[in-house]
């Protein structure tokens, strides 16, 4: 059987270490992932699935915030990743966000982020880690929960900011214990998931792998 064509995008600082991660997890799990980018051709025609990568803050001018000093940014990425992730959830095409891309398909339905998500969510834990030290629940009754199980699971975390105000067609698929939003999903689409961690350093994780084997499986 062919293997499905992943796109695969990166930040342009930290891309050349990232992607072999990625992309080890798609080939575990069927898939044959190709690296996008900004001046890179991307048309999304000529894939099966899409996963936006982690790494870099999304500008809050793409919904309307205001920008502040900490972000680093890269307009170029958010200008083809927010068209690639608005392309994706009109066509149907299976698409995994992983941390900034959980945030950056909450953008392209319409919806918000905090830049300072730990200041608005005092209870949960601040962990900066690969490794899995943050408790996250997935929300019963999801594909989140269907696709890893719906018990608590822990997990990494390496971001500042978090979905703020859930897109139009997006549901939240689980938080922290401090209430925040750890992953969303569109609740009418194939396959379409967000987590703000990242389960690419977690490929000996079997409930982690699921995400990956979903998304191959959807692309088929």
């Amino acid at each position: 059987m062919r293997r499905p064509r992943i796109a695969v995008t990166t930040s342009a600082r930290s891309g050349w270490r990232i992607f072999p991660l990625v992309a080890l997890n798609v080939r575990l799990c069927g898939g044959r992932a190709v690296r996008w980018g900004a001046g890179r051709p991307a048309d999304l025609a000529r894939v099966d699935g899409l996963i936006i990568g982690g790494g870099d803050d999304i500008s809050p001018e793409l919904y309307g915030g205001a920008l502040h000093l900490s972000a680093r940014i890269d307009p170029a990425r958010d200008a083809l990743e927010l068209r690639l992730a608005e392309e994706a959830l009109a066509r149907d095409m299976p698409v995994l966000g992983i941390c900034r891309g959980a945030q950056m398909i909450n953008v392209a339905a319409g919806g918000t982020l905090d830049q300072d998500a730990y200041a608005s969510h005092g209870a949960s834990p601040r962990h900066r880690t690969i490794l899995p030290r943050k408790r996250v629940r997935p929300r019963p009754g999801t594909a989140l929960a269907r696709i890893a199980g719906p018990s608590e699971m822990t997990v990494n975390a390496l971001h500042s900011q978090a979905v703020d105000r859930v897109g139009a067609g997006l549901q939240v698929a689980a938080r922290d214990d401090g209430g925040m939003v750890q992953a969303v999903e569109a609740t009418a689409a194939r396959f379409a998931l967000g987590v703000q961690w990242h389960p690419e350093h977690l490929f000996y994780a079997r409930r982690q792998r699921a995400l990956f084997r979903a998304l191959i499986g959807a692309a088929h």
